[in-house]
């Protein structure tokens, strides 16, 4: 007869071999430590999101709960498929576009914008099928790339700041700057700085402790109202069931629905290569364990969560914050799940939240996105242009699709006029054909 080893936990055993941790040289205790970490980083969605798709009319108590539950499921099935420390939820800066620009500027419906996203999220799972998304990624030059995620972090930055009050309307300037005797400039502009100096002294939790000490002090002056802490959660039937997928098949919708598809492409993509490139799970090509599976997580999770009435869904660059104490397996992701499951009880604490004290994440992750415009070749303006046409024309335009579609039109155009056509590859000659035909046909 034989006897179990002193201390060992047969949980501790079924998780060993399910996720492997001994073979990653974790612990179960590390995993799980991994997992809060992560969690604290970007429990922050939940604030943010509902604040940002209220302004598109919708519910903010139900897109609380929905938020929550695509982050639960998202993350739990990347931690049960692909075993890996990725947490998934609603992608910042698809919501700001959904939320300010489909429904705010182009006046659509939240449930036919939704309804676009859906189609988006679906054109992902094919490429991902198809594997064109691979060869997406592959063929899409790096200026290109960069262009988008600095454009798209500009666009977000001019949210937060407009939310905040410190950028306002002026009909001679365009924008100038908002009053600094309003509570919600200053507050802003505190959880801004907060959020900064905290995260460049490695505290992982910045975003959270902005947002719980601007909401505070908002409390304090007046402008909060205290609804307690824990509730049974609200209900989803006002956003659930009511997106517009057949509404969203409109022609004129068909850019829109590419620029949803195009940005979540390089989004979750880089995120995933990012996030086990740091764990040390790729190799020097970015490929990772698991990574078919891994994309069909990502891209089967954004589907389910336009479905359900949330922004599309993307793997959170936040989750180097599990890797960074040591997570290595889908057992970190696991806890990230649970624990947002736990958070949908904590529903009046969301509704607290006021939108200046959401601003400074939004004006942070600007700063995030855009740094990656060092990676840009400055010296040689047939790679420069592009990527500055794409970022600065995006939130001058107002709009994602059109910083894309001027970028793609731009690289083109400086490759032929340099005589350095032979750089062009078929994705890029053929994404800036498409987008020519639809400023011709469905903008004219």
């Amino acid at each position: 007869m034989t006897t179990p080893t002193s201390g060992t936990d047969p949980h501790q055993g079924l998780l060993q071999r399910v996720f492997k941790l001994q073979e990653h040289g974790t612990t179960v205790r590390t995993e799980i430590i991994a997992g809060l970490t992560t969690f604290l980083t970007m429990v922050y969605i939940i604030f943010v999101n509902p604040q940002i798709l209220s302004f598109a009319g919708m519910d903010i108590k139900a897109v609380f709960v929905t938020t929550c539950l695509i982050a639960a499921i998202g993350s739990i099935g990347m931690g049960l498929f692909a075993n890996l420390p990725v947490a998934v939820a609603p992608a910042m800066g698809l919501n700001a576009f959904f939320a300010f620009v489909v429904v705010g500027a182009m006046h659509y419906s939240w449930e036919v914008a939704m309804g676009a996203i859906f189609w988006g999220a679906v054109g992902l799972f094919i490429l991902t099928l198809l594997r064109i998304r691979y060869w997406l990624i592959a063929h899409i030059p790096l200026s290109l790339r960069v262009g988008i995620t600095s454009g798209i972090g500009l666009f977000i930055a001019m949210m937060g700041l407009k939310n905040a009050g410190i950028i306002v309307p002026n009909p001679d300037t365009l924008v100038t700057i908002g009053k600094f005797t309003d509570h919600s400039v200053v507050l802003g502009a505190l959880g801004f700085f907060i959020i900064a100096i905290l995260a460049a002294r490695n505290i992982h939790a910045a975003v959270l402790v902005s947002i719980v000490v601007t909401t505070s002090i908002g409390l304090f002056l007046g402008d909060v109202t205290y609804k307690g802490v824990f509730d049974v959660p609200p209900g989803i039937t006002s956003v659930v069931g009511h997106v517009d997928i057949m509404g969203a098949l409109d022609l004129s919708l068909a850019g829109i629905i590419f620029s949803f598809m195009l940005v979540n492409l390089f989004d979750s993509s880089g995120t995933l290569i990012g996030v086990t490139d740091k764990a040390g799970l790729a190799d020097e090509k970015g490929r990772f364990p698991n990574m078919k599976k891994a994309l069909y997580v990502d891209s089967i999770s954004s589907v389910a969560g336009s479905a359900m009435g949330t922004s599309s869904v993307t793997a959170f660059i936040e989750s180097t914050s599990g890797v960074s104490v040591g997570g290595r397996t889908g057992l970190t992701a696991i806890v990230v799940g649970l624990l947002f499951l736990a958070a949908i009880f904590i529903s009046p604490l969301a509704s607290m939240v006021p939108a200046y004290a959401t601003a400074g994440a939004l004006i942070y992750v600007g700063v995030l996105m855009t740094s990656s415009l060092v990676r840009v070749n400055w010296n040689d303006l047939t790679e420069s242009v592009p990527a500055f046409v794409t970022a600065v024309m995006m939130p001058f335009s107002f709009s994602i699709t059109e910083g894309i579609a001027l970028g793609f039109i731009a690289y083109c155009a400086m490759k032929l006029g340099t005589g350095r056509w032979r750089e062009l590859n078929l994705c890029v000659v053929v994404v800036s054909l498409l987008f020519i035909l639809k400023m011709v046909f469905v903008d004219a």
